[in-house]
């Protein structure tokens, strides 16, 4: 089921809003089913081909390559699965950028620790669910009426 023609970029933007206010996801690496792990998106509103993740370099996605995220909203309107490559990040800039008291929280020995890995997700593929029923939907499947006319237009399969 795919969305309505011109509301794909809609759904779209629902879920870059929706993991800019909740931006945990649970990522693994495609190779390795045993690397997955919560983990907290750095996001660039100026950038919505990539995000990045704080890691150490002792861990699994050290490995790096391709990888696959889930989110769920914290609402749980909107669900997500998004594929992509794990690339360390190099710049500088972009680690003082993403750095915040949060991200030393998990790294207390600071930027500047030698085991400290900043990778970058080259997103690719996506597909998006929007959960927001609405009141007549949510009634229906109460009373357990057939929604499947009425979530029809609520997924996409989409590149980010």
């Amino acid at each position: 089921m795919q969305y309505k023609e011109g509301k794909a970029d809609e759904l779209k933007q629902k879920f870059w809003k929706e993991l800019a206010s909740s931006p945990f996801v649970m990522l693994q690496l495609d190779g390795n089913p045993d690397s997955a792990a919560p983990m907290t998106a750095q996001l660039d509103k100026d950038a919505d081909h990539a995000i990045w993740f704080f890691t150490y370099r002792t861990g699994h996605f050290a490995a790096m390559g391709p990888a696959t995220a889930t989110f769920s909203s914290s609402g749980h309107s909107v669900f997500a699965r998004f594929r992509g490559t794990l690339v360390e990040e190099t710049s500088r800039e972009r680690r003082e950028k993403e750095w915040s008291n949060m991200t030393e929280a998990w790294f207390p020995d600071g930027k500047d620790d030698p085991n400290l890995l900043m990778l970058r997700m080259d997103l690719g593929s996506a597909s998006i669910w929007d959960a927001d029923l609405g009141i007549t939907t949510t009634a229906k499947m109460m009373l357990g009426k057939d929604v499947t006319n009425d979530v029809r237009d609520k997924h996409v399969e989409t590149s980010l």
